[in-house]
């Protein structure tokens, strides 16, 4: 049994040996709250972990299984991510900004207060996402074509609906 700090370390320094030692796991892995920052991540599998809290930023993550993942609070802020897939996953209050998202897959991902602000999401399939009105963007946020979007989903940014929700919180 490794330790999270140990689990990190596989992930970035041997990856076939954690993916081969996940295979093994029935638990969830808890991998809250670590740093993977500044590094490069290709074909891992997360899928069922508990990523709550844990650093991507400026990251390259290619061909990431995070399918299930709680990614609650997690910060991919100008992070490359390429065809990782993110179905079933919780990314409330996830932060995108300034994160390139290409050819990623987030059926049944839950969106609700992930932000999205000035990030690009060419190519990524949201058309079966969950609350991804419910994302925090800007105008400069690159959203795929509509048929990567769910069908009632308008990609117009609007001040006036930040000011709304910023007036509506009470202190």
């Amino acid at each position: 049994m490794y330790s999270k700090e140990e689990l990190a370390e596989l992930i970035i320094k041997n990856p076939e040996e954690y993916n081969s030692y996940k295979n093994t796991i029935e638990d969830e892995l808890d991998l809250t709250e670590l740093d993977f920052s500044n590094i490069t991540i290709e074909n891992i599998d997360f899928s069922n972990a508990e990523l709550a809290g844990t650093s991507f930023v400026d990251s390259h993550l290619s061909n990431v299984n995070f399918t299930g993942c709680d990614l609650n609070a997690a910060d991919f802020t100008r992070a490359n991510i390429i065809e990782c897939d993110f179905s079933e996953s919780i990314l409330n209050g996830t932060d995108l900004s300034y994160a390139t998202v290409s050819y990623c897959n987030f059926t049944d991902a839950d969106m609700a207060g992930c932000i999205v602000k000035e990030a690009e999401l060419t190519d990524s399939d949201f058309s079966a996402s969950l609350n991804l009105a419910a994302t925090r963007a800007d105008e400069t946020t690159i959203w795929p074509d509509s048929d990567l979007l769910p069908d009632d989903f308008d990609t117009n940014y609007s001040k006036d609906n930040e000011e709304e929700e910023e007036s509506s919180i009470e202190y």
